[in-house]
């Protein structure tokens, strides 16, 4: 929880908390990475079962997680000052219970069935992680020695890509599994009875997310998180008189990266159960696809452990730079082949993915010093560029499905850039710690 300005502790000095003293705390952080990665996936199957129960072209299903999105857009700059006034870990446990309330709303959303209701409902889960995410990215990427902080948030971004790997079994089974449209072959019509039916799977997964959530909330506002110091709090207005955000390479091209990165990422995870289904790429039933889903997700797991392993020896933006390569050619042949090797292709991509994330939001803060908690609201706000997805559901529509992942290559590309030139940083601060 954050200290007051007076506090002995936030005006001590840097230096490194005992190594057990926030290991407690990084294994039950750990567990929130799970469950929001874990809701935000579930989106990934909860999209092409929207499609069938409301009649939705590309553009219109992609538009469903634009929404999502939305919320990281008008939700980041609230949550930063949230967390000013109240603290981390009372923001973290409000957060937790603004999801379960969106969670619980799905249910009137699938009894009437309401389009709007569902965009209601995702918008208010999104607000909820995008504080999570203001609150626990930074808090992680601090509580513990400077040099390790991308290995540390790739680390626990890997529990969060557990939690993607997970959830779409989880919905697939009790969302796409228990409906009509989940199980049909592909381009085959649902009545309006069977529509209003396949409506009703979404409550019961929703309902245990919803529970989950609210157990979580109670453990963490009773679990001792370690107070954090200097490294993220806002210091006074002279204190600050003379420091610039946009001075600061890394961060300003960081944030665009980010964007970026959440279109590719998105994109791909979206409209994977459509492509994979389409008679020249595996010929499936979006439920058998979402089972390949879960191994683009579990891609995305693998890499965040191995890269959290790697960043220990080898510069993260040296290791950024070879998976952003990587992305890119995978891309490629998923566009322009076809069958299975389109498809795994596609699944490869999860892997390359894997390590993005968290170390451009690492290497964006460096040498921040007392201006990271604001840099965090940056490019936390920049998570927002999940919503242009919509612009790939467009492509989808008007020159073709696997075409628009020229789009994601395209994105690949920035990233390389980032990794080689605009992630220098540039008029570094200090660095600061979490004080155990």
């Amino acid at each position: 929880m954050a200290l007051p300005p007076t506090s002995s502790v936030a005006s001590t000095g840097a230096h490194h908390a005992p190594g057990g003293s926030y290991k407690p705390a990084l294994t039950l952080l750990a567990s929130l990475f799970f469950m929001w990665g874990f809701i935000t996936v579930i989106n990934n199957t909860l999209l092409p079962h929207l499609r069938s129960v409301f009649e939705l072209d590309y553009t219109q299903t992609t538009l469903i997680e634009s929404v999502w999105f939305i919320a990281y857009f008008v939700a980041s700059i609230p949550s930063a000052k949230l967390i000013e006034r109240i603290g981390y870990q009372k923001s973290i446990v409000t957060g937790l219970v603004i999801m379960a309330a969106g969670a619980l709303l799905m249910v009137p959303a699938a009894r009437l069935p309401s389009y709007g209701v569902v965009l209601t409902a995702l918008f208010i889960i999104a607000s909820g992680i995008t504080l999570l995410q203001v609150a626990a990215n930074p808090y992680v990427a601090v509580i513990g020695p400077p040099e390790t902080g991308s290995s540390r948030l790739n680390l626990v971004q890997a529990f969060n890509s557990l939690g993607t790997t997970l959830a779409p079994l989880f919905a697939g089974y009790l969302i796409l599994g228990r409906s009509k449209g989940g199980t049909a072959e592909a381009g085959v019509t649902l009545t309006a009875a069977e529509r209003y039916a396949d409506a009703q799977s979404v409550i019961l997964p929703y309902l245990i997310v919803a529970a989950v959530l609210v157990v979580l909330a109670v453990v963490i506002a009773r679990f001792p998180l370690p107070a954090i110091g200097q490294a993220t709090q806002r210091v006074s207005r002279e204190e600050r008189r003379g420091m610039s955000l946009w001075k600061h390479r890394n961060l300003v091209w960081g944030v665009p990266a980010i964007f970026i990165y959440l279109i590719a990422e998105i994109g791909v995870a979206n409209l994977f159960i459509n492509f994979v289904s389409q008679p020249d790429i595996a010929a499936i039933t979006h439920e058998q696809a979402s089972r390949y889903l879960a191994l683009l997700w579990g891609g995305m797991m693998v890499g965040r452990f191995v890269g959290s392993f790697v960043m220990q020896k080898v510069p993260a933006d040296k290791v950024l730079a070879f998976f952003a390569v990587g992305a890119f050619i995978v891309m490629l042949l998923a566009t322009f082949t076809s069958g299975h090797a389109a498809m795994w292709s596609l699944i490869a991509v999860g892997l390359f993915h894997s390590i993005m994330f968290p170390t451009i939001f690492t290497l964006g803060i460096k040498g921040l010093g007392p201006l990271t908690e604001e840099g965090s609201g940056l490019l936390i706000m920049a998570i927002a560029g999940g919503a242009l997805v919509v612009v790939q559901g467009w492509l989808a529509d008007t020159v073709g499905l696997q075409t628009s992942f020229l789009l994601t290559a395209a994105c690949e590309l920035y990233i390389l850039f980032y990794a080689l030139w605009g992630s220098k940083p540039t008029h570094a601060l200090p660095e600061r710690e979490v004080i155990g």
